[in-house]
């Protein structure tokens, strides 16, 4: 049944943000920090009040709920034609209400690599600031690190006495240890920092948005789905929205529409407007409004595989779930409930010859596999290579014309050999970490791939059985002020239209070596200067090559 005909407008406003999740809470608090502008921050999703919100080891039970967008992908054609799961936060505080919360910015090289795809003013040297700014480091102020900022980055609560063998066994089986894998150089073994505040997790709505939520000219409004995009002739004037009782609104925006929607949902969004490839477009029955052929695609993620290994230390986190276990929660936020699971971090290359570590372990005093819902009647631990440059390219594209439908998504993982070959490497070297010593003195068999896996066919066979995603889509609005394929600029703002922007991961040329939840924080930390023209606005010219030319000179 089509949805009753919207009013207009209902309300007017100078921006509207689509989406509270990491990215729009940071736009959310510093455009309305200008009193003299509105904003509208709309999100599909509830509150974050769910406990498994606030209690860190927790965050695998909110999957395939209300609170998860539950998104599978295709059959994929390269691992064994299985559906993969990506689970995206939503509500308030999106996936950062929902991720591990691990702080990793990635490499230097990520930056530089994004500015020579078309991105000026994206370098390292340019976001550094940016990090800085959003940090609040329990290690203080440095070169490399803020104090102060609205994010809280600090040491875990209660790790597991067996991170200090994981370390000491991935020193012995030759990653060497590092203090901070957030600065200059990543290569090595550490603890993970982690987005918490005193053993409870720290959430982009609360470092951003409930500090400032008694602004008077800044509305939160939840359980608002945006259907679409609206547009008078080449601008972007709002936002047509369906609210908790069906009913259709369309609401003004005077200044900007700006989606925040991550890399699933921004491209989703767009499509729907009418904005794509036409042909994709056309096949579900959406009028082209702007050709913009590089809307869904370039999407990529960091695929992942586990090892498991049963140990005899009895102090994992099996029992984790048991009263005992909560109380202590409840009553000090110490305990194995302020876990985030993966503990220790790890960064190596798998070959000589690579400019940058192309494997992240994932190790832990658990046992992860099946993204949690699997489970095991013993103490483990888990060592998870992550393959954190990969060359797959997947894509984003509409199922129907109905908002509400799930779109498709491929993302090709294992499509290319040099993927395969660093993750069957990254098995191979977990089996030498829990061979060295320390470790090897608790280790007691192997689970997972198991003894009958041995070889690299029989590797590669189980990653392709076994292969999961970590989260971390990326890529589907691609920034560049040149590259044919690119949706936004090096500003973010949607080529050959105005007044619409994209700003979250979907930006993202090229997915950064590690966790993406810091870098999308800093994207939206300058988005908000770019907006507000406190940097660069005024030194950009349109590109005479570029997607924004052929926009123009085709009248889009």
């Amino acid at each position: 049944m089509a949805p009753p005909p919207p009013t207009w407008p209902t309300e007017i406003t100078d921006y509207i943000i689509v989406g509270a999740g990491s990215a729009g809470c940071v736009l959310a608090n510093r455009l309305s920090a200008d009193a003299s502008v509105g904003v509208l921050l709309l999100e599909a999703g509830k509150a974050d009040r769910s406990a498994n919100i606030k209690i860190p080891a927790a965050f695998p039970k909110q999957f395939h709920t209300r609170l998860d967008w539950d998104y599978w992908t295709e059959p994929e054609p390269h691992v064994d034609g299985r559906s993969l799961y990506i689970p995206r936060g939503k509500g308030i505080g999106g996936s950062s209400s929902m991720n591990a919360m691990l702080y990793v910015r990635g490499r230097p090289l990520d930056y530089d690599g994004w500015e020579e795809q078309g991105a000026p003013g994206w370098g390292y040297k340019d976001v550094l600031p940016y990090f800085i700014k959003a940090e609040d480091n329990s290690r203080g102020a440095s070169e490399y690190h803020g104090a102060g900022g609205p994010l809280r980055v600090g040491e875990q609560r209660s790790p597991r006495p067996l991170d200090r063998r994981l370390i000491a066994a991935s020193v012995a089986a030759g990653i060497p240890r590092i203090d901070d894998y957030n600065g200059p150089e990543q290569d090595g073994v550490s603890m993970f920092q982690v987005n918490q505040d005193r053993g409870k997790r720290f959430s982009c709505a609360d470092a951003y948005l409930r500090p400032v939520s008694d602004r008077p000219n800044l509305e939160v409004r939840k359980d608002a789905t945006v259907l679409g995009v609206e547009f008078e002739g080449g601008r972007a004037v709002g936002v047509r929205v369906q609210g908790r009782r069906g009913r259709v609104e369309i609401l003004r925006a005077q200044r900007e529409v700006i989606l925040s929607a991550g890399a699933i949902g921004s491209p989703q969004l767009l499509q729907l407007s009418g904005i794509g490839a036409p042909d994709d477009l056309r096949a579900v029955g959406v009028e082209v409004r702007h050709e913009l052929p590089g809307v869904g695609r370039n999407l990529q993620d960091h695929p992942f595989v586990t090892s498991i290994f049963e140990v005899s230390d009895v102090d994992t986190l099996r029992y984790a779930e048991k009263p005992k276990a909560l109380a202590e929660w409840l009553l000090r936020r110490t305990g194995p409930l302020s876990s985030t699971v993966a503990e220790v971090v790890a960064f190596h290359r798998t070959r000589p010859g690579l400019p940058a570590a192309d494997i992240q372990f994932h190790m832990g005093a658990a046992y992860f596999e099946d993204h949690g819902a699997e489970t095991y009647d013993g103490h483990c631990i888990v060592i998870g290579p992550v393959l954190i440059s990969p060359k797959a390219r997947g894509r984003v594209w509409l199922r129907s014309a109905n908002p509400t439908d799930k779109p498709r998504i491929l993302t090709n993982s294992l499509s290319d050999p040099d993927d395969v070959a660093s993750l069957v490497a990254g098995v191979e070297l977990t089996r030498e970490i829990a061979a060295q010593n320390p470790l090897a003195e608790i280790v007691l068999r192997e689970i997972k791939p198991g003894p009958a896996v041995s070889g690299r066919a029989d590797i590669e066979a189980d990653v392709r059985r076994r292969l999961m995603l970590i989260y971390h889509p990326v890529g589907t609005c691609r920034m560049s002020d040149t590259a044919a394929d690119a949706v936004v600029d090096s500003q973010l703002r949607v080529h050959g239209l105005e007044g619409l922007r994209v700003v979250d991961a979907s930006i993202m040329p090229t997915i950064i070596g590690g966790n993406i939840h810091a870098p999308t924080v800093m994207v939206a930390e300058r988005a908000a200067d770019l907006i507000r023209g406190a940097v660069g606005a005024s030194s950009y010219q349109a590109p005479t090559d570029g997607p924004s030319a052929k926009a123009s000179a085709t009248g889009a």
